[in-house]
């Protein structure tokens, strides 16, 4: 399996600069064994939009409905959550979710970075929580909610280090 599209990274360190290759549309996915929760960003890299979950079926079958949403939607890079421990350290998801962006990224023919995720669904339930949605609503949208969460994180954080000038190409794994 080939992983030269993928790039691990967690918030402190840089990103894809995507300015060469003008406007490009992110797809993030808060990936589980049962659900995937998507977002995308619109054409200038400024906003979160979520998506309809994707209820898990088969590795093949998930792979070929992502791809299909990466060549309608014009996705140029996969945004994927990456879970990891509060220590920062590597959990059994992480190297089941590296493999799957891996595995994504080849079949689809688009790079896949790998963003710390800590937290994200925390905070989507706590916002859900406040919106005073319902059980069945918080189980329906968190994973979509958590997504969005990942995407905005990124953005944030590609803006602002473009600010300060900071701008360079992660290595690739």
């Amino acid at each position: 399996m080939s992983r030269d599209n993928l790039m691990l990274l967690s918030h402190s360190f840089g990103q894809p600069d995507s300015s060469a290759a003008g406007p490009a549309r992110i797809l993030a996915l808060d990936v589980g064994k049962k659900r995937i929760g998507l977002a995308i960003s619109d054409d200038l890299g400024i906003t979160a939009q979520g998506l309809e979950t994707v209820h898990r079926t088969r590795i093949r079958d998930d792979l070929t409905r992502l791809t299909n949403l990466i060549q309608a939607r014009g996705v140029t890079l996969l945004l994927i959550g990456r879970p990891l421990h509060m220590t920062g350290s590597e959990s059994r998801q992480s190297a089941y979710t590296e493999e799957f962006a891996a595995r994504l990224s080849e079949h689809c023919g688009i790079p896949a970075l790998l963003w710390d995720e800590r937290l994200t669904t925390l905070e989507a339930e706590r916002v859900l929580r406040l919106a005073n949605a319902s059980l069945a609503e918080r189980k329906r949208a968190v994973d979509r909610l958590s997504a969005v969460l990942l995407l905005e994180s990124y953005l944030e954080n590609r803006q602002m280090t473009r600010a300060s000038g900071y701008d360079e190409e992660p290595g690739i794994v």
